[in-house]
Parts: structure tokens; C-alpha cells; sequence
């Protein structure tokens, strides 16, 4: 049940002041080819994935830049279903997911700012970069085809870029995902992947503070898989496309509506994402 490389996330590099906290619960469902492995003896897959996420951000000073930190707690569960060995087989798993977290900073247009300070700005373009981590905490078992955790880490280091124009905005993102060997991999195999590129492109427009929207798309290429080093005909070659919906609920509640589908997919990624999250924010004094 790993779809994580694969989310379109627009507005990652706006700025927010230092001392900002947001707290959020997301609700996610995925449904289609959410799974598709081609070291899993598993063929005609189709799955329906609930996964509830609480996550927490918060904006910090470094040496002068905005940076945050944020850490996201996934709860999923999920009904897969297949030809196994050319048999049809239907499994359901529950279970807490892995936990990720997300180091960033502003390299440039994004200064350490008071609330005060931020909201005097004027908004210029940001380049910035992070590290996210996803860390192997999830359910995992080593005789299970299928699995909520992935008994490995992933690494993605990434640069992105975010221009305002006027009331519209632009961004990109380009990161490469790198992941750590599951040696557990049905009972002692050892399954590796190879690096997997992301592109991500955002554009939209700022009706007002909180209320925006954005068309989203996203392009991957490589993550090949192999298993006691023979390697699978699975490298990716896909490519995703959204549209995300910022709504204001109150000065300080507000809540987002995003929906994706695959297209030009050559392994995995042929699924159906609708997510919403429900934020808060506070300031710290």
C-alpha cells in the first residue's frame, strides 16, 4: 500500500512567519491500481485504501531563513484484490503506516519574519529545499504479500521553486526518492529499489488570504525494483494530474479538498485520489 511518491503537493514553499504551528487530520481514499509490483506474483490488482493522517508543522528561525519541521502519522486501511498465482484472492489490511518527516528552509525570499513583519511583505519569489524521511514504523509482516508498512527507509531530497504573480502563482519541485533495502521481504528475500525521480507543476490563483486553487500535475520516472538482485520490469514511466482547493473556515481553521488521477502510466500509479484536510494554525508569543 505505498502511493507516497506519487502525491501532488501544491504551495509547499509558501512562506509563513516564524513561531506559525498548524495541526492537521486528513482523510484520504484511493481506489484502482493503488498496488501493482511486478515482484508480487499478484495480477489483476484492484484496491480501496481509507487512510486517516494527523500531522503536525511547525515554523521556525534558522540562521536567519524560514524553516519548518513536520512530522505525519498515517492510520490506513485497505481492500486489495488480485489473481494470486492466478487465482482470485481478496486480503484486508489495518494497521498504523510509517511515519514521515519533512525538514525545510527558504534559501532565498523567505526570511525569518514576526507575524507583524510577515504581514507588511511583499510577496517575491521563493527557492527553497527539504528533506523528507519516511521511516519503516508502519505494520509490517515479512509473510504477507501485501503490507501497510514498508520495512524500509526513503529518503527525498528536493528543490522547488514558487513565483507569485499577482493574484496567480507558479510553482515546480524536482526531487529524487532513495530507499533503503526491506531484508524481510516474503520471509528473508531482500527487495531493493532503484532511485525514483519526481516533477511536480502547480499553477493557480489567490482569490484571498486561505482561498486559492490549483491545477497540479506530476511526472515519475525509474523506482525499478529487484528482489535477491534480480531485477523486475516495473521502472516507472507516469505521470498525474489534480486540482487542490484551499477554503478559509475561520481566521484560523480552514480546510482543503484535493483530487488526483493517473495517466501515462506504465507501472503502478493507475489510481483515483480524493483527499480532504481540516487545519488549524496558532502563533506562538
Amino acid at each position: 500500500m505505498q502511493v507516497s511518491a506519487q502525491e501532488l503537493e501544491p504551495r509547499a514553499y509558501s512562506p509563513a512567519p516564524v513561531g506559525t504551528n498548524f495541526v492537521g487530520l486528513t482523510y484520504s481514499w484511493l481506489g484502482g491500481q493503488v498496488l501493482v509490483d511486478s515482484s508480487l506474483p499478484i495480477s489483476d490488482v484492484h484496491a480501496n485504501i481509507n487512510s486517516a493522517s494527523a500531522a503536525y508543522v511547525h515554523v521556525f528561525n534558522l540562521a536567519g531563513r524560514a524553516a519548518s519541521l513536520a512530522v505525519l502519522a498515517p492510520f490506513i486501511s485497505g481492500d486489495i484484490s488480485g489473481n494470486v498465482f492466478d487465482a482470485p484472492n481478496r486480503v484486508h489490511r489495518a494497521g498504523l503506516g510509517d511515519l514521515r518527516f519533512r525538514l525545510s528552509i527558504d534559501l532565498l525570499g523567505g526570511p525569518a519574519l514576526t507575524p507583524e513583519e510577515f504581514a507588511r511583505r511583499t510577496p517575491d519569489t521563493i527557492i527553497g529545499t527539504s528533506l523528507m524521511v519516511i521511516a519503516p514504523t508502519g505494520q509490517y509482516e515479512s509473510a504477507h504479500l501485501v503490507n501497510v508498512g514498508s520495512n524500509r527507509w526513503a529518503f527525498k531530497p528536493e528543490v522547488g521553486v514558487s513565483q507569485p504573480l499577482g493574484n496567480w502563482f507558479a510553482e515546480a519541485t524536482a526531487g529524487v526518492w532513495f530507499f533503503t533495502d526491506n531484508t524481510s521481504f516474503l520471509g528473508s528475500k531482500r527487495r531493493s529499489q532503484a532511485p525514483l525521480g519526481v516533477l511536480q507543476l502547480h499553477g493557480g490563483y489567490l482569490f484571498r488570504p486561505g482561498l486559492w486553487l490549483a491545477a497540479d500535475a506530476g511526472f515519475y520516472t525509474g523506482g525499478a525494483t529487484s528482489v535477491n538482485g534480480i531485477t523486475n520490469d516495473d521502472a516507472q514511466n507516469n505521470a498525474r494530474y489534480g486540482l487542490t482547493l484551499s477554503l478559509p473556515i475561520t481566521r484560523d481553521w480552514s480546510a482543503k479538498l484535493a483530487v488526483s488521477n493517473g495517466f501515462m502510466v506504465r507501472a503502478g500509479g493507475n489510481y483515483k485520489s480524493i483527499s480532504l484536510t481540516l487545519q488549524y494554525r496558532w502563533f506562538n508569543r
